[in-house]
């Protein structure tokens, strides 16, 4: 008698994600060099722990020692390039040259920032010097990480100096480089601006926590959990990785890594099942995206956001709740559908284990999340809800012998945690350039004049226009680093044009994680396909058919904003949410082309007509919309009745 099969949250890609993250693969020590860095990452890990609950500490000073830390793990774990010389096992001369440099200019930063600003933030040539060898050694950091990223904040830089050359709006007075250096390194709209802030609070916190869990086999419980509700359904592992990438997703915040943790143990399990290679990785693509922005934890951005509109997390994370739901219901059905025209069917039951076995044994794991949640929603702020959620992660797998967290494994998910904080933290510090220079140059309100000149008072003009910007400025950048960018140069052309300031910053935020499965740079998907060994530009493609709902659906709550239940009235939010959700389940029909049953292609144009119908905000066209459906869901009911009773006519002919 087969026993039941359990996901083993070990078997993940190590590789994968460093390709795309970082530019070069993460260094593997052994020996004292190990130890340095499993000391180096418990000593951080305690610092932020300390800071973030009981230590204060003034916020310039808190993100200077963060990026130290950030500098020093950078220069020890990845090297300059990929040659030869510069070794994979041990830092290099230049290594160490880099990592003094960075923690000399940081270090200066703490010593003299005080003084500075008792003398009125009259700098001396020592400070220049400082500041222009910290702002290099970031550059040099974030190039060995994120060096897509780094190009970008070099493209801002080189705008402070040559934006007096540029003609019309783009063009500036132009800058010192006395000026630039001193509003980058010691302002506080630069390198120590909001992007440093966010990696050294709520960033760390929740990367730190989403580690905690894992090593404490949460991932495991996840999988089999949702191997019980939906592994025997058909196209069973389709959606198990939909609904465990989703859940794993809005805590580790990152769809890179999510996809390459995640997407080792469902896409093999979906190819398997009879998926194409292709399918496979787009589906597990389009779930690690979408856990960006689904709530309760939202990947951390929705921390940030409430920090940038001032109100309380739990006003974001409500806001969350509907286009979470219409994404992901939009893959599981797209899923369905694919998995009943192709015939496929579910795990067997041999295969699955018993939910009494899967709570019994491991259900103690999901404590610190519901702890989470419960001091979300008393209003604990979310630093406070991370650090007693990572305690509580300890105290819960103490609960059973299987899952129990000794100091060996307590270690271990902080080293973790310190290295999965890495690239994500060099993206949000050099994100300050870019940052920095749109609050000195005025860039931003450059881009929405423009916008808004061409648009004029064409909400949807402007708003395909900020779509597109997000989208490019969202590339091959971490989830929350892509919403700070975004949020500071594209949400104000819609809040302009009188959008709800939450409708603003969720549109932009979509999109800006969208982008991970946006042609050219779809990195989510080219992860998925190395993965599959699928070709990589089909599995874009598909994987942007599947997550069609995600770049529709913000323009929904731009212009039914109550769909972010920001409504007082219930009924209110109600009605545009249930033509919004039969919206989701056209496009699914229309994109798969089966809807109770093979669709014709007229059905399928109609289909894909009623989804654009019910995005519109007129009475009317959500009539038509739902009609349309309605109409299309009617003729399969009858073609499929009508089929059936044929088949029995046929069977009783003698």
């Amino acid at each position: 008698m087969n026993t039941p099969k359990t996901i083993n949250s070990g078997e993940i890609s190590e590789e994968l994600p460093y390709k795309y993250e970082g530019d070069t693969r993460m260094r593997q020590y052994m020996g004292i060099m190990a130890v340095i860095i499993t000391a180096l990452s418990v000593i951080w890990g305690l610092f932020q722990l300390y800071v973030s609950s009981f230590g204060v500490l003034d916020a310039i000073i808190l993100r200077s020692w963060h990026i130290i830390f950030l500098l020093v793990m950078v220069f020890l774990l990845f090297p300059a390039g990929k040659k030869p010389a510069y070794s994979l096992h041990r830092p290099t001369w230049w290594d160490c040259i880099c990592l003094l440099a960075g923690a000399a200019s940081f270090g200066y930063l703490i010593l003299n920032y005080s003084e500075i600003a008792l003398r009125g933030g009259y700098l001396l040539p020592l400070d220049y010097l400082f500041a222009v060898l910290g702002i290099l050694i970031v550059f040099e950091a974030a190039r060995r990480t994120v060096r897509s990223l780094a190009i970008l904040a070099a493209v801002f830089l080189l705008y402070n100096f040559a934006g007096s050359y540029l003609p019309g709006i783009l063009g500036h007075v132009g800058f010192s480089w006395k000026r630039i250096v001193e509003h980058l390194f010691w302002g506080g709209q630069g390198l120590l601006g909001i992007g440093a802030g966010v990696s050294a609070t709520f960033v760390f916190m929740f990367i730190l926590f989403g580690s905690f869990l894992k090593i404490s086999g949460f991932s495991r419980f996840i999988n089999n959990l949702a191997l019980t509700i939906a592994g025997r359904s058909p196209g069973g592992p389709a959606k198990v990785s939909v609904i465990a990438s989703s859940l794993m997703g809005m805590v580790n915040g990152s769809a890179l890594a999510n996809v390459a943790t995640t997407g080792s143990i469902t896409i093999p399990m979906m190819i398997k099942n009879g998926y194409k290679r292709k399918f496979a990785a787009a589906v597990e693509a389009a779930a690690s995206t979408g856990g960006q922005f689904a709530p309760p934890i939202m990947g951390a951005a929705g921390f940030i956001m409430a920090e940038f509109l001032g109100v309380p997390y739990t006003t974001v994370m409500l806001a969350a709740v509907v286009p979470a739901f219409l994404y992901f219901l939009t893959l599981i059905m797209a899923v369905h559908f694919e998995a009943r025209k192709t015939g496929l069917k579910g795990i067997s039951k041999e295969n699955i284990p018993k939910v009494k076995q899967v709570l019994k044994e491991e259900g103690h794991l999901s404590i610190p999340l519901v702890t989470l949640i419960v001091l979300l929603l008393l209003g604990y702020t979310p630093l406070y809800a991370a650090v007693f959620s990572i305690i509580a992660t300890v105290l819960a797998s103490w609960l059973r012998r299987k899952t129990r967290m000794g100091l060996k494994e307590i270690i271990q998910a902080f080293e973790e945690g310190a290295k999965s904080a890495v690239s994500v933290g060099v993206a949000c510090v050099i994100i300050g350039v870019i940052v920095g220079t749109v609050s000195l140059t005025g860039l931003g309100l450059s881009f929405g004049y423009g916008i808004l000149k061409f648009a004029g008072d064409q909400l949807f003009l402007a708003a395909l226009f900020v779509m597109i910007l997000s989208i490019i400025l969202g590339m091959g950048v971490p989830g929350v680093a892509a919403y700070v960018i975004v949020a500071a140069v594209a949400a104000p052309v819609l809040i302009e044009l009188e959008v709800p300031a939450i409708a603003a910053h969720m549109f932009v935020l979509i999109y800006a994680c969208l982008s991970n499965i946006t042609p050219p740079v779809a990195l989510s998907s080219y992860i998925a396909a190395g993965i599959a060994n699928a070709d990589q530009t089909q599995t874009s493609l598909v994987a942007l058919r599947l997550g069609l709902t995600g770049f529709i659906m913000p323009f929904m709550f731009i212009y039914h904003p109550e769909i972010l239940l920001r409504s007082e009235h219930i009924t209110e939010s109600m009605i545009p949410i249930i033509t919004a959700t039969i919206g989701v389940l056209s496009l699914a029909g229309a994109s798969q082309g089966w809807l109770l049953k093979q669709t014709t292609h007229a059905q399928r144009l109609v289909l894909l007509l009623a989804a654009f119908c019910l995005i519109e905000p007129s009475f009317l066209f959500d009539i038509a919309g739902v009609v349309l459906f309605v109409v299309v869901l009617a003729l399969q009911i009858y073609q499929k009745n009508n089929f059936q009773l044929k088949d029995e006519q046929f069977d009783q002919v003698p």
